[in-house]
């Protein structure tokens, strides 16, 4: 198995607890409601939302996929951080053992940076192509960029 790890970062003028609040605590429930046309619902299996929690992440049918399912493996409120494994679904297909994601806020001026780090678990000695990993990197910026919008809209979520 190999492990391709690659970060990301983007400012917003959004408090790092809110994009917090929005993006990790309550995605199950505002994610569908703001991209109604890519995601059907965030369902939890298992667990309570915290760290050992399952949840199924259901696409729409204008999606490439179908499902996702990620482990919580840890939630850290006070700290702003969640790390998450993406256990099972078609987006891995048959090069992806799993996906490992880590998500930080960090205060930054009047607003913060989140920093997303991705490591690619694969099976065999495949390796991951930045070309390949692209689409993803985008889909969660597009996600990002649509939450922060709505909290810029609405000043009084999350606060």
């Amino acid at each position: 198995m190999g492990v391709t790890s690659i970060t990301q970062e983007f400012s917003s003028p959004v408090a790092p607890a809110r994009l917090f609040k929005a993006l990790i605590l309550d995605s199950n429930n505002l994610i569908p409601k703001l991209l109604p046309q890519f995601i059907k619902s965030v369902d939890l299996l298992q667990g309570d939302g915290g760290a050992g929690s399952i949840e199924q992440v259901n696409f729409t049918e204008s999606s490439h996929f179908k499902y996702v399912k990620h482990q919580i493996n840890e939630l850290d409120k006070q700290n702003l951080v969640c790390k998450y494994t993406m256990i099972e679904g078609d987006a891995l297909g048959d090069k992806l053992e799993s996906i490992v994601y880590e998500i930080k806020f960090e205060v930054s001026g009047a607003g913060c940076v989140c920093k997303m780090t991705s490591e690619y678990h694969t099976v065999g000695g495949y390796e991951v192509k930045e070309g390949e990993i692209k689409g993803g990197k985008e889909s969660a910026m597009g996600i990002y960029k649509v939450v922060e919008a709505h909290l810029l809209e609405n000043p009084h979520l999350y606060a």
